[in-house]
């Protein structure tokens, strides 16, 4: 079964293993994103996805008991290919997924709509997306929602990300113990943008 590529897909592979997210354990930070896609889309499924080289694995899931999924059956990897939400009405009756063992099989997929993941320096790492095992389409109240979650997901991402780099920076400099002024200043700003994360997060939930 063939997939779309994009053309930079080797650079948007380097941007994804910057993150050094896939096959990480579950985060509630995620979590949270996802069901409240579910909820606010009223999908029974949702998932944040992440297209790697040939697969697509999921950070985080609601309702759907799976890790990952080749990348030749994931609608993910058709959601990045553009930069705003991808939508299949009914799977069955497409043509590029018709015969897809998500779609003759379990989960028996027939609605999909992806909001793609894009990171700062422009390259799709995968997607907020909802699923259903009807046909149906999302309001636009639904698709913005989806939009936002999506670049709350990335925002994580890059707090998630800075963490690391910051730690292991503190760690090759043996100054775990004793903080510089920079690595002050430096956790001061992560802690900050967690903080301003948390509280957009707050607020989606508020007008949704």
């Amino acid at each position: 079964m063939s997939y779309p590529v994009p053309p930079n897909d080797k650079d948007r592979l380097k941007t994804l293993q910057r993150y050094k997210i896939l096959d990480t354990k579950p985060e509630e930070q995620f979590d949270c994103l996802t069901k409240l896609a579910a909820l606010i889309c009223d999908a029974p499924i949702s998932l944040m996805t992440l297209v790697d080289e040939h697969r697509q694995w999921f950070k985080a899931t609601h309702g759907l008991d799976l890790q990952e999924t080749p990348r030749t059956m994931a609608f993910c990897t058709h959601a990045i290919m553009q930069r705003d939400v991808f939508t299949v009405t009914d799977a069955s009756l497409d043509s590029a997924f018709s015969k897809n063992p998500l779609v003759t099989g379990n989960p028996n997929i027939r609605f999909y709509a992806g909001a793609p993941l894009a990171a700062p320096d422009g390259h799709m790492l995968g997607s907020i997306c909802v699923i259903d095992r009807k046909p149906r389409q999302l309001n636009s109240m639904q698709q913005e929602a989806l939009r936002l979650i999506s670049q709350q997901a990335v925002a994580q991402m890059e707090l998630r990300k800075n963490l690391i780099e910051l730690k292991t920076g503190l760690a090759a400099s043996d100054a775990v113990g004793s903080l510089n002024e920079e690595a002050a200043r430096s956790l001061h700003a992560v802690a900050t943008q967690l903080e301003e994360a948390a509280a957009t997060i707050r607020q989606l939930h508020a007008k949704f």
